[in-house]
Order: C-alpha cells, then structure tokens, then sequence
C-alpha cells in the first residue's frame, strides 16, 4: 500500500499548502464489503437475505436460513431435504417503508427413523410470532419512547392492530415489567394513559408509568416502568403502595 507523504511547501508568491495523506491503492480501513442481511439486522436473526422485491410503498425480502442443520433430532443421522415452506414476518420498516421477510424454511426427512422437522426460526421469531424479534422491539420502542399510537405502528409493519398491539405488550412485559431491578435508582416518574384496544364495549385503557430520572439527571432517555389496566386514581395508589 503506498501513502502519499504529508508536509507544507511554499509557493511562488509565498504561501504555502498541505499535502495530506492518500491511500492510492486500497478502500478506506473503516468500509467493509456491502451486506444487505447486516444491513437489515437479520444477521442476529440467522437469515440472509437471498432476494428482493422493492416498490414504493412496501418492500420484500427473500431469505433462508443461514446455518442449516439438516440432521434428525431423534437418531442423528443426515436427513434428506422435501421442499420448503414459506413463512412470512413483519420487519422492522426500513425508512418507514413497510418490509416483509418471505423466509423459505426447508422441510426434512429421516430415511432412518422417518421423522420429519423444518428448520428453526426462533433466533428471528417465536414459533407462532407475526413479526420478528427486531420488528417487536422496534415497535415498543416507538410506542415507549417515541410516543407514537399503536395504529400508527401497525401501519408501519403492515399488520394487524391486534398483531402490533399484543406483541409489543409481551415485549414490554418480558423486556421491562418483568426485570427485578428496574426500580433501581428510580427518583421521579411519570404517569400517562393509553388507549390501548378497542371493543364493541368500549375503549379500554391502561396507565403507563414511565423513569423520567434518566431524562432529568441527562443521562439518557425515559424508560417504561409499567402498564396497568385502568386510568384512574385508584388504580394509580393501587400501583404505588
């Protein structure tokens, strides 16, 4: 690799200009080589991509699985590939254009014992899950912190009320409810409403604690505390004591 010399040389009317450093015959250190599965944060997922479909106003992405193990889970012995089924999950959406993952799942046999398995997907989703793991904390944290309704998020990820809605409780519960030392240094709090579904009956609502501490103190953003059924004074004091 050759790299041009850096100095100062004066000029004929006395000035003088920099010389700076130059790599002639390689890519910048910091660039690697474009990866569209790192890219869309599918390479924690176990998936690559392996096509594409873009339009203007949604995108799909083909993807397999990226470590396959096509061996049986009762005798161990190699299994035989039957075709693949399609699995489809909401993504997170890349510049707010809503993305589709079309994951082929391969289908295998044992000759052996005669079992039959598909590949896991469960680094991406939960077995019966709608939208991946990214998708999921995208969306709680657009609701927590970005304040946006859960209409808007379904919209963004082209699924379902329902589907946004329940996955983003699960997550905020297993994420954040469910963590013993989320009171920890915990100083001032602040306390909201959502309205969080909409029935024949009525719409329903939970109260949303929220830590402002970090926010006050600047250390960094707000973070969800609890959700609670209800918006009134009772179900607050019921929370407090």
């Amino acid at each position: 690799m050759a790299v041009a010399e850096t100095r100062s040389r004066p000029s004929d009317d006395g000035s003088s200009y920099a010389r700076h450093p130059k790599d002639l015959d390689a890519s910048h250190g910091t660039f690697t080589t474009p990866d569209l599965s790192a890219f869309c944060f599918l390479d924690d997922h176990g998936l690559t991509v392996t096509g594409q479909e873009i339009s203007p106003d949604k995108a799909v992405l083909e993807c397999r699985v990226t470590d396959r193990d096509p061996f049986c889970r009762g005798c161990g012995a190699e299994g035989v590939a039957r075709g693949t089924q399609a699995r489809r999950l909401a993504h997170v959406p890349l510049g707010w254009r809503p993305t589709t993952l079309l994951v082929r799942v391969c289908r295998f046999a044992c000759s052996s014992c005669g079992t039959i398995w598909r590949e896991d997907t469960t680094a991406a989703a939960e077995p019966r899950g709608k939208l991946t793991r990214a998708a999921v904390r995208w969306a709680l944290e657009a609701v927590v912190c970005q304040h946006l309704p859960v209409t808007r998020v379904a919209e963004s990820l082209d699924v379902s009320w329902h589907a946004a809605g329940d996955a983003i409780l699960a997550e905020g519960r297993r994420v954040l409810i469910d963590d013993p030392a989320r009171f920890d240094g915990v100083t001032t709090i602040g306390v909201d409403e959502h309205v969080w579904r909409h029935t024949r009956l009525g719409d329903k609502y939970v109260t949303v604690i929220i830590d402002l501490t970090p926010t006050r103190e600047k250390t960094g953003p707000a973070r969800l505390l609890d959700m609670i059924p209800g918006r009134s004074k009772h179900a607050f004091k019921t929370w407090l004591s």
